[in-house]
C-alpha cells in the first residue's frame, strides 16, 4: 500500500493559528491527526499543538493490539495531556480532534468535536463523521438542513471537546478490510467544511489525480466564499494508491 497525503494549515484571516496538523509512521502504515483549538490568548494553539503532539509521540500500536483501541487510549492521552496544560496555566483551552489511521490491512478513525473526515471510494461518499455539536444535534433533529450547519448560529457550541472534564469520548469508525487503490479521505477544520458542500468534495476529487491537487483544488474553491477574518484553514487529503 502507497499512500499520497497532502497537509496544509493557514491562519486564515486571524492573527494566529489554532489549528495543528501531524503524520506519523505505525507498522503497516500512517496516521493522520488534524486538531482544532478552543481557548483565548492563544490556549487554543497551545491546546492543538499539544494534542497533535501527544498522539505522534505516543508509542505505536504493539503486536496484536486493535488499531480503535490504541487511537482510543491515544485520545485519552491527549485529553490527559490537554488538562495538564489548564492545570499548569490556569486556562480553559480545549480542543477538537479528528485522526486517521491507515494500514495495509484496515482503516480507522476516531474524532471528538467538529473537525470531520471524509471517506470516498470510487465515485462515493461512503462514511463521514458526526459533529460534536449542537448545529448538528438540530440537524439530526430536522430543525436545519446539513447544508446549513456551518452558518448556524449554534455551530461553534461543541458538546465535546477534548479538555473537556466528563464529554472528551470519541466516537469510532472505519473498515476492517484493507483500504482499496482509489480510496480517499479528507480531514478538515470548520474554517474549511462549512465553505464546502460534500458533492463539490467528491467532484474535486475527480478532477484530481494526487492529494495536493485535490487539496489545492478545495481550496481554491472555498477561497471566493470565505469572509474577511474567517477562521483558520486546515486540511488533510489522503489518496490510497
Amino acid at each position: 500500500m502507497t499512500l499520497d497525503s497532502y497537509l496544509y494549515t493557514s491562519p486564515g484571516g486571524r492573527d494566529h493559528n489554532e489549528d495543528a496538523v501531524g503524520r506519523r509512521e505505525i507498522p503497516g502504515g500512517e496516521v493522520f491527526l488534524l486538531a482544532d483549538g478552543l481557548g483565548g490568548h492563544r490556549g487554543g494553539e497551545a491546546a492543538s499543538t499539544c494534542v497533535v503532539d501527544s498522539l505522534t509521540q505516543a508509542p505505536a500500536p504493539q503486536e496484536g493490539e486493535e488499531l480503535s483501541q490504541w487511537l482510543e487510549a491515544g485520545i485519552a492521552q491527549a485529553h490527559q495531556a490537554v488538562t495538564g496544560l489548564q492545570e499548569s496555566s490556569r486556562g480553559s483551552m480545549k480542543s477538537t480532534v479528528v485522526a486517521l489511521a491507515l494500514t495495509d490491512r484496515e482503516s480507522c478513525w476516531a474524532h471528538v468535536g467538529d473537525s470531520r473526515l471524509y471517506w470516498f471510494r470510487g465515485d462515493r461518499l461512503q462514511a463521514y463523521t458526526h459533529d460534536h455539536s449542537v448545529a448538528y444535534a438540530k440537524y439530526k433533529c430536522g430543525e436545519i438542513t446539513r447544508a446549513q450547519i456551518g452558518q448556524d448560529e449554534d455551530q461553534s457550541s461543541l458538546l465535546r471537546a477534548l479538555g473537556n472534564p466528563s464529554r472528551n469520548q470519541p466516537d469510532l469508525g472505519g473498515d476492517r478490510e484493507p483500504p482499496q487503490p482509489g480510496d480517499s479521505f479528507l480531514l478538515c477544520s470548520d474554517g474549511v467544511w462549512e465553505y464546502l458542500r460534500d458533492g463539490e468534495i467528491l467532484v474535486d476529487l475527480l478532477k484530481t489525480e494526487t492529494a495536493q491537487e485535490w487539496g489545492q483544488l478545495l481550496l481554491l474553491r472555498m477561497i471566493g466564499r470565505v469572509p474577511p477574518g474567517n477562521d483558520n484553514l486546515s486540511l488533510i487529503t489522503v489518496r490510497v494508491r
